[in-house]
């Protein structure tokens, strides 16, 4: 789907020239896709350009919580402009069709649904590249961690057992697919009272730590419980954009600039992994 020359990532149509963040969890419900967009506003606002493939093909949600009012542009068969907003660039299945409207195809086709997503939009050159999974461990995250074996994964969960368990065989898969996991990050950690702004910890304590500890990689950051955040995923205006001063927003800034301090760029010797199928 891509080439890597001088540490890029070089797409048909752009380039990708820091990174690549799979934003998967282990179940629904844990605010993956919230995440994704609001992570990829906090790289913006650090002056990055950032583009974001809603990879979540049947439960796509992106174009809502970003705020995707216009539709993508084909150019010509193989080419495609992106919907665009405060400068980053979109694509996801709900460009396409009606958000009420469900996608019931099979697994082949959503894999070719990605490869297009990487082949034929026109990117143009940008920093980060963000890409929100489905849930779980089924054929699309699957798909990504071998066919872009250039990508990371960041993990999202809430700190109920119920959640990091199953976000634990993420790290399981990733291992098996000599996979690496940039991290973990914690939802719904804990919510702060309006009038005395103590903590009470709803979901429980320490599990965002935990699951870090048992995937043996960082927990980037802990995420409160706040509701002005669902009604602005709702109405399409992510708070990092609207009120950068706030505790949310500074904490997915933080986590952004831990991910802008890794080590940027892409080893040209790494290459899409074949799977043995054989069961013997």
């Amino acid at each position: 789907m891509y080439d890597v020359k001088d540490k890029k990532i070089v797409l048909e149509h752009g380039t990708i020239n820091k990174g690549i963040i799979a934003v998967a969890s282990g179940k629904g419900g844990v605010g993956k896709s919230t995440v994704t967009v609001n992570l990829a506003t906090a790289l913006a606002e650090l002056g990055h350009k950032v583009g974001i493939i809603d990879a979540d093909v049947r439960g796509f949600s992106v174009p809502r919580i970003l705020g995707v009012t216009d539709k993508p542009r084909a150019v010509s068969e193989k080419e495609i402009i992106p919907p665009e907003v405060k400068g980053i660039k979109a694509i996801s299945m709900g460009s396409f069709v009606d958000e009420n409207s469900p996608v019931i195809w099979r697994a082949p086709l959503l894999a070719g649904a990605l490869e297009q997503f990487f082949k034929d939009v026109r990117w143009g050159e940008i920093d980060y590249m963000l890409i929100d999974l489905p849930p779980g461990t089924g054929d699309m995250p699957l798909n990504i961690m071998q066919k872009v074996p250039h990508a990371e994964t960041l993990v999202v969960t809430t700190p109920q057992v119920t959640a990091t368990k199953v976000a634990g065989r993420i790290g399981a898969m990733a291992d098996k697919m000599d996979h690496e996991i940039i991290g973990v990050v914690e939802n719904m950690a804990y919510y702060r009272c309006s009038e005395c702004g103590s903590k009470d910890y709803i979901f429980g304590e320490d599990g965002g730590q935990d699951l870090a500890d048992f995937m043996e990689t960082e927990l980037l950051g802990q995420l409160p419980l706040i509701s002005e955040v669902r009604r602005r995923s709702d109405s399409g205006n992510p708070i990092v954009f609207d009120e950068p001063e706030s505790e949310i927003s500074q904490e997915f800034i933080k986590i952004a600039k831990k991910l802008v301090e890794r080590e940027q760029g892409f080893d040209e010797k790494v290459e899409p992994l074949k799977l043995n199928m054989d069961p013997k």
